[in-house]
């Protein structure tokens, strides 16, 4: 081995991430070594990470393992008493340049072994500039990091810190970059995006930043939004729905139940009702915009009603996407203290979720058969829709372009074209 290996686990920003520390990384000179960027998103998440950790030291003997990432900044000591493990880093301190020259070979074995900082104390994030990664299609760019609110259900605010915005001058230079480098599609990233320039001056609000990317790089063909809290959707973003078809139709939300009562014990800050009034203006605005939503099966103190509020809330926002997540208690969180649902309820609510999401899907892709669309390529035979669909096709295509495509036909999962 002679560059790092470098392996992520976890969210998108933790894949951009891991592209910028790989920059750090090569600038520093750093060779044999093995980085893992942990997720802590759930229990089984840090299982992942641990198991991860142990298959890349049999597959690199005598390489020295560096643990970074949520999971590493959450519970260091978990990994700092694996014996497989070398160095346990922050998460501010792997975005540092210095962090990666003290890790140079020569100096790998004198420093201290675990290396974390107090993330709360945190107040910038950097615009880190990145070529973007993946396939040469969609480039990603983290615009927000950290999150100031406290969902009983979450350690992710205790991984990342609060909330931190790059201003926005700096995220359109980036994208200009990027576009001027090929890619045809941007995605904004963050850990809490409806938050952006809540600490900037004269706080701005998410749709601004929309609006003033595609104002400012006119030869952005696609934009798109990750994850949004919907409650915290500002007027101007709504506006830039309506209005700028560069702006993808597709919106992840992240609605975690639709149960009032287990909304209240999960701290959130919307009900029932704010979802499905979000969902219904959005469709006003943008008669042809799917969703995808983020649901927890088996919160604690769910009981089948209160769950039959999240199974119904999937037709009553008309949400195209899910993102299932079976609950499981992280320990340091409120929910953690709260009665647990039996594990036998929670895998059979998350798969009548999941089965329900499945129904919703393939009635979205059913409806496409026929019409046009404009598929952005991610492999020779492989793109997405405007609304993120994945596409199939029969002859190669160039990849990184978007071409203009009829829908033949689907198997439920996918499009063909």
């Amino acid at each position: 081995m002679n560059a790092p290996v470098f392996a992520t686990l976890g969210c998108r920003l933790n894949a951009y991430e891991t592209e910028a520390m790989k920059a750090l990384a090569e600038a520093a000179g750093l060779r044999e070594a093995v980085i893992v960027n942990t997720c802590a998103v759930t229990a089984e998440a840090v299982r992942k990470a641990r198991q991860e950790i142990r298959r890349l030291r049999r597959e690199n003997p005598e390489a020295p393992i560096i643990v970074t990432g949520c999971a590493a900044q959450t519970e260091p000591e978990t990994f700092a008493a694996m014996p497989e493990v070398t160095r346990v880093i922050g998460n501010h301190a792997k975005m540092q340049p210095e962090t990666w020259t003290a890790l140079t070979p020569d100096l790998i074995g004198r420093t201290q072994r675990v290396w974390i900082d107090d993330i709360m104390s945190v107040e910038e994030t950097a615009g880190h500039l990145i070529d973007g990664f993946g396939s040469r299609s969609r480039a990603y760019v983290q615009v927000q990091n950290g999150c100031d609110h406290r969902c009983t259900f979450c350690i992710i605010p205790y991984g990342r810190g609060n909330s931190r915005s790059v201003p926005a001058g700096v995220v359109v230079e980036q994208i200009k970059r990027l576009v001027g480098q090929g890619y045809n599609e941007v995605v904004l990233t963050g850990v809490d995006l409806t938050s952006w320039g809540a600490d900037l001056p004269a706080s701005p609000r998410l749709g601004d930043l929309v609006r003033r990317i595609l104002k400012l790089v006119p030869d952005l063909p696609r934009l798109r939004i990750s994850s949004i809290d919907s409650i915290e959707a500002d007027p101007a973003l709504m506006e830039a729905i309506a209005t700028e078809p560069r702006l993808m139709p597709h919106l992840h939300l992240s609605l975690q139940a639709g149960d009032d009562l287990t909304l209240k014990r999960m701290k959130r800050r919307h009900l029932r009702d704010d979802a499905i009034r979000f969902c219904e203006e959005a469709r006003r605005l943008r008669p042809d915009i799917v969703f995808g939503a983020d649901i927890i099966a088996g919160f604690p103190t769910e009981t089948e009603a209160m769950f039959e509020n999240s199974l119904k809330l999937v037709e009553d926002c008309g949400l195209t996407w899910l993102h299932v997540f079976p609950f499981s208690p992280r320990k340091g969180t409120p929910a953690a203290r709260m009665p647990q649902v039996a594990g036998p309820a929670i895998r059979e609510r998350a798969a009548r979720l999941r089965a329900a999401g499945q129904a919703r899907e393939a009635a979205h892709l059913a409806a496409q058969v026929g019409r046009r669309h404009a598929v952005l390529m991610e492999s020779p035979l492989m793109g997405r829709t405007e609304h993120f669909a994945e596409v199939d096709f029969d002859q190669p295509q160039p990849v990184g372009q978007v071409v203009g495509a009829t829908i033949r036909g689907t198997d439920g999962a996918r499009l063909r074209a």
